[in-house]
């Protein structure tokens, strides 16, 4: 597995992350065997970069319980702002941001964890600025190794035109492309790790149907990416296609070199080796990624960055 420097973080990460958000989402402690073989095939696959959240359901709980005896073998990072941390009312005061550390720290049985992370605050709570002080303050008694933002849009550009992060973590596929226009370049010049989420557009890639129909919960979260595929397929059919729209879709977003790390969610270990083997298939025709960058750009209507 090809590792990457994750920005001025230095942290050595694999080019495939690990994203823990269908985890926790879609499954529960009763099957945390299962959750051990995913999580488990990941780390033996080669992927190195793992990235949870405090409002994930049961997810830093089962990366505690499976994989924590691995610690050393992987990038650790997880999310704050979204939890009920028993002492505020906002998610987003220095209190609440500093006690879902410890609670994360807590689930995930580790001492430290290598990135916190907003996620996803809005633009007014950034710049109020009680959550930014809250993780510089975890960053400086050891909680966290380093501290990024995890979001989209307006907000995305003010936290790295800030320079106040350490990384990015954005939206950005085949089907979310406004970040090639600006953000990444902006974070690449301040040398911010750049964590691709969402990279295969939940799926909506080459499929007949929305995939929110197969989820859990938020039954509605492909619906948007759906009918932008559906869109830029409908001029005529993209040369280079392999016909794999997972394999398609990680290969628009590695074919963008300001991209560090892509983290992608399965709870199938069958799943998580296939999205592994798929990386030796890649790069794309280079034929397709400028017709997809085309397409976008002249269907783009104020396709807006998808949280």
């Amino acid at each position: 597995m090809e590792s990457r420097r994750l920005g001025k973080t230095g942290l050595l990460v694999s080019r495939l992350g690990a994203g823990l958000a269908a985890i926790g989402e879609e499954e529960s402690l009763e099957h945390i065997e299962k959750v051990a073989s995913v999580l488990n095939a990941a780390l033996d696959g080669g992927l190195t970069f793992y990235d949870t959240a405090e409002c994930y359901f049961d997810s830093e709980e089962m990366v505690g319980r499976t994989i924590s005896r691995r610690r050393d073998e992987f990038v650790l990072a997880t999310k704050c702002g979204h939890g009920d941390s028993g002492l505020d009312s906002d998610a987003w005061s220095y209190d609440a941001i500093l006690a879902s550390i410890d609670r994360s720290l807590k689930r995930l049985r580790t001492d430290w964890l290598d990135l916190v992370q907003l996620h996803s605050c809005g633009l007014d709570v950034l710049e109020r600025g009680d959550c930014i002080r809250a993780l510089q303050d975890a960053k400086q008694k050891g909680k966290t190794r380093f501290i990024g933002y995890s979001g989209d849009n307006e907000a995305a550009m003010w936290a790295v035109e800030s320079d106040q992060f350490d990384t990015l973590q954005t939206s950005f596929s085949l089907a979310d492309q406004r970040p090639r226009h600006g953000l990444l370049v902006e974070a690449k010049k301040r040398d911010m790790g750049v964590i691709a989420k969402r990279p295969i557009a939940n799926g909506a890639w080459g499929t007949k149907t929305s995939p929110s129909g197969d989820l859990k919960h938020q039954k509605w979260y492909a619906d948007e990416y759906f009918k932008r595929c559906q869109a830029i397929v409908a001029e005529a059919p993209i040369p280079g296609d392999p016909g794999d729209g997972v394999l398609f879709a990680l290969g628009f977003v590695f074919a963008h070199d300001e991209v560090d790390t892509a983290i992608v969610g399965t709870r199938n270990p069958d799943h998580m080796r296939a999205n592994i083997e798929r990386l030796e298939r890649l790069p794309l025709p280079s034929e397709a990624v400028e017709e997809l960058r085309r397409r976008w750009d002249k269907l783009d209507d104020g396709w807006t960055q998808q949280m």
